[in-house]
């Protein structure tokens, strides 16, 4: 049962929708956290957006570690989408309501996309084991059928995630209040405010979520346990520093990932404070989306080789179109 007492409650043919808090009720504030998290998601869409189309366009970027990381990118956009929309419209409009199928809705699907990083990290994990520790066989064992089997069970685990998360929401009856301490409909903030058993959802989160992620980090450090210990053998420093380069930047991205949801969730549920809550989840659903591709491309010479062609070929196509409209001229 949930331990928030039950005075007061809400029945649920009473609720319209509810009411979301967002990151802070301080007017003063409100224009600068526009600002500074419209910036932050532009850069979000843009650095995923142009990582994305690079892979789509350059034929040299057509590898499994690429493909992959295109997964990633699609659910970076759509996890800060889906969670960062709801600030755009709170600010803009004055209007911190949301309906009971929109905030389900959004639920769902930001339950969904997490479970699919999880996933993806753990398919580019095992990519760079096989890159670095059977580099010979690397493109018999990393074949098309089997990277597109490994993104396949990424989204189709993704979207089992929907079915348990909407089932015990949905049964919710009564409410303590309609205002959500959040600034978009989770999980915990949701269970927080009901007065209805919870048990089911609680269970499902103790022990069928967490060892989700815990299955899901043991087949991401696992791989890596033998990508150290394949380094280690190597007898050169230089061959040593370029294995370890080639995998520093994906041990950059689960080492925030998975810290950033501890600090989400794990501890939320030991009694932290719903504001460290809120920074948490900035830091899930808006700084982390937005760092991922930066660091990949930032510790990549493919990505920046891949740019540089790119970049060659759009200065010869505005270089065609000003002698075309030079000779327009004449």
């Amino acid at each position: 049962m949930n331990p928030n007492p039950p005075f007061s409650p809400i029945n649920q043919t009473m609720i319209e929708g509810f009411r979301l808090k967002g990151i802070s009720d301080a007017p003063e504030l409100q224009v600068l956290i526009f600002l500074l998290v419209l910036l932050i998601y532009l850069l979000d869409v843009g650095v995923n957006l142009t990582m994305l189309l690079l892979v789509c366009l350059d034929v040299h970027l057509h590898t499994p570690m690429y493909f992959f990381l295109s997964n990633l990118a699609i659910i970076d956009i759509s996890s800060s989408t889906t969670a960062l929309h709801r600030i755009f419209i709170m600010i803009a409009t004055q209007n911190h309501t949301v309906s009971k199928l929109a905030c389900m809705t959004q639920l769902c699907f930001f339950c969904m996309l997490t479970s699919c990083e999880f996933s993806i990290l753990a398919a580019m994990s095992y990519d760079r084991y096989v890159a670095i520790c059977r580099p010979l066989h690397y493109h018999t064992i990393m074949s098309r059928r089997l990277c597109g089997l490994l993104a396949s069970v990424t989204w189709i685990f993704g979207c089992l995630e929907l079915f348990p998360t909407a089932l015990f929401t949905s049964r919710f009856t009564c409410y303590i209040s309609n205002e959500i301490d959040h600034y978009f409909c989770d999980v915990l903030p949701i269970r927080d405010i009901t007065c209805s058993d919870t048990s089911n959802l609680d269970f499902y989160i103790l022990i069928v979520a967490n060892l989700n992620m815990t299955i899901s980090l043991f087949l991401t450090v696992t791989p890596y346990v033998f990508i150290i210990a394949s380094i280690l053998r190597i007898s050169s420093s230089a061959g040593r520093s370029k294995a370890f380069y080639t995998c520093s930047s994906h041990i950059a991205v689960v080492v925030m990932f998975y810290f950033s949801i501890v600090f989400q969730y794990i501890l939320t549920v030991s009694g932290i404070n719903m504001g460290s809550n809120k920074m948490s989840s900035l830091l899930n659903t808006a700084v982390i989306p937005m760092l991922n591709p930066i660091i990949y491309s930032l510790k990549n010479k493919d990505v920046k080789s891949a740019l540089r062609r790119k970049q060659m070929k759009l200065n010869s196509l505005i270089k065609f179109i000003l002698l075309g409209n030079k000779l327009l001229q004449f």
